[in-house]
């Protein structure tokens, strides 16, 4: 039984590079389980043959990763990381700038909570001096439908500051609606982080890049390869961001590790006899 999960589980590997660690392989049957519960599928070896040869497999794969991926997001979490990017690392990178644009990458971005968190960030930090500009992204499609409508319940705003609530919000009955002068700053796409033509379809000069609490699900092979293409397009100077549990110590040196507000930061060296032209 428990190699049929072990297929079940290589198979999303092979196709979306979200690999489930042996400590992690209870967590994961239980989830499958619960997936095969919901079309009335009781037998593991069945499911794997319904989900490689089924008529529906592609569909039934993406929602497979919805049900295996914890997708535990809200406005302005882990605040006190945001600091360090509003207070530090945006100053940082604006006293090189040559160009008055910022550009933000939120890889692997759920329903929309985080882009949209640094849209008010920047809007409220950068006061018109510059333009910004975020792409953000996921392998979820059900996710993405969520954040391009950009409609939050209670629980997803519970964080944000009370000012920004009402400035940036529009409220009815039941949920919270983020305004036009947020959302039109965030471009969302469903992108799949390990494919390379994903990389072809983003911008190659980005200021900042946050990927948190997203390489939990992938191999050292699998992060090896995405902070290889984070560091191309990634800007001379720019930071990427990480979940506070998360680090690339071990799999590259290529970034300068730099504290911030307690919080490790990682960013592109840069040649200091010169501003960031991108």
């Amino acid at each position: 039984m428990v190699e049929s999960y072990k297929k079940i589980r290589d198979y999303i590997y092979e196709k979306t590079g979200i690999y489930i660690e042996e400590k992690r392989l209870y967590f994961f049957k239980n989830r499958v389980f619960r997936r095969m519960k919901k079309i009335g599928i009781d037998d593991p070896d069945t499911y794997y043959n319904f989900l490689v040869n089924g008529e529906y497999s592609e569909n039934e794969l993406v929602k497979l990763i919805s049900e295996i991926t914890v997708n535990e997001t809200y406005f302005f979490r882990e605040f006190p990381q945001l600091k360090s990017f509003a207070e530090y690392a945006l100053k940082d990178v604006i006293s090189r700038k040559n160009n008055k644009t910022i550009k933000v990458l939120s890889a692997g971005c759920a329903s929309g909570e985080e882009p949209y968190t640094l849209s008010i960030i920047l809007e409220e930090m950068l006061d018109g001096e510059f333009n910004y500009k975020i792409d953000a992204f996921d392998i979820d499609p059900i996710m993405i439908l969520k954040a391009k409508a950009g409609i939050y319940n209670d629980y997803a705003v519970r964080d944000v500051p009370k000012e920004y609530l009402n400035k940036y919000f529009e409220k009815d009955k039941e949920n919270y609606k983020i305004k036009d002068i947020i959302k039109n700053k965030v471009n969302i796409f469903n992108l799949n982080l390990i494919e390379d033509n994903t990389y072809e379809k983003l911008d190659d000069n980005y200021d900042f890049i946050f990927c948190r609490n997203v390489f939990i699900y992938f191999s050292d092979e699998i992060r090896k390869k995405i902070i290889t293409k984070f560091y191309t397009i990634l800007n001379e100077g720019g930071y990427i961001f990480l979940g506070h549990s998360e680090s690339i110590n071990r799999i590259t040196n290529a970034f300068k590790v730099v504290k911030a507000n307690d919080f490790i930061l990682y960013q592109k060296p840069w040649n200091k006899g010169g501003n960031v032209n991108a």
